[in-house]
């Protein structure tokens, strides 16, 4: 057995996320090897959790920790500690840096992603729907959060605006400072999930991790006030980190991001912009940018009002951005040739 750095009671594997999609890719061979869940990531050590408590990973030659992310799953040896491989994953969320086509993952293997922004200058749709569409790539369910309701005189506008976003999408208003907060978002914090969060500084990220962690959490995430001039916070968190959740389950925390690039995301962004997506195949040529084609159901349908030309134009500049030719995400299969 591995000694623990620290003094956790054991828990199980399904406690820590572990699923038959992980316990798929064991070989036989592996059998003595440890399934461990990264908890840390610093820029030449791993800290990794356990069944039997957290432990510090030794890397094999070679090995780099950009290669892990927050959340992986990795079998490890239980005797020296050693990092063996890591397991693919169930889901990820990546981000694009500016000037890179390459994502640097921030999180792996969460079920929801809560997407935190305030009642504020930080409401932002543009910046809200790249979110959504790196979630919706990344096979992670979206939830978004509004917090600083008591900011604004009626936060059910923003509601509104954000929920119309994308079909189906959960937007819960938080207080992260409440102990109402942990209760609303029970059913995504039970035992074995993982929830991880985005958005940016000072929007109350830190402090709806401590609200969910728990007044028992060891290890309390800094906070920040946010500046009244320009609506902006300072980033209070600076490197990705697990925490246990007081309902069972888990929650990556993430450093405020201040720009966020969408690349090959065309799935996502066409879940995102599923009313564009349906309404593509009926337009008259089967490559229609949707811009100034005659027949095109996209246009029709912003020049009788049923679609918001301003989420056209986002749509336009995200797969501009995502590297696709306009038509390409919706296919030449499902288009007729007129």
């Amino acid at each position: 057995m591995m000694d623990s750095l620290d003094d956790a009671r054991p828990v199980s594997l399904d406690h820590l996320g572990w699923s038959e999609f992980f316990e798929e890719q064991r070989e036989l061979h592996e059998e003595a090897l440890v399934p461990a869940r990264i908890a840390t990531i610093h820029r030449s050590r791993l800290t990794a959790l356990t069944p039997t408590g957290t432990v510090e990973l030794s890397l094999p030659v070679h090995a780099n920790t950009g290669d892990f992310a927050v959340g992986d799953w990795a079998l490890i040896d239980p005797h020296t500690r050693t990092l063996n491989r890591r397991l693919s994953r169930r889901t990820e969320l990546g981000r694009h840096t500016e000037g890179s086509r390459t994502p640097q993952i921030a999180a792996a293997n969460i079920d929801t992603l809560f997407i935190v922004t305030s009642c504020n200058a930080d409401f932002n749709l543009a910046r809200l729907e790249r979110y959504l569409a790196l979630a919706n790539q990344g096979g992670v369910d979206p939830v978004v959060l509004l917090t600083k309701a008591d900011l604004v005189v009626d936060a059910l506008d923003y509601q509104r605006e954000a929920a119309a976003l994308q079909r189906g999408l959960t937007v819960l208003i938080a207080n992260p400072r409440s102990g109402d907060a942990a209760t609303d978002l029970a059913p995504w914090c039970g035992a074995g999930r993982t929830i991880a969060l985005v958005g940016s500084s000072g929007v109350g990220k830190s402090t709806l991790v401590n609200t969910l962690a728990g007044p028992s959490s060891v290890a309390p995430q800094k906070t920040g006030e946010i500046r009244v001039h320009d609506a902006k916070g300072r980033h209070t968190t600076t490197a990705r980190s697990l925490h246990a959740i007081a309902g069972g389950g888990w929650v990556i925390d993430t450093p405020g991001v201040r720009s966020m690039q969408v690349s090959d995301a065309a799935h996502g962004i066409g879940t995102l912009f599923s009313e564009i997506t349906e309404l593509a195949p009926s337009c008259r040529f089967r490559d229609c940018t949707h811009a100034h084609e005659p027949g095109c159901a996209v246009q029709a349908a912003v020049a009788a009002g049923t679609l918001d030309g301003d989420r056209l134009a986002r749509w336009r500049k995200l797969m501009d951005e995502s590297g696709h030719k306009i038509a390409e995400p919706f296919g030449s299969r499902a288009n007729k040739r007129r």
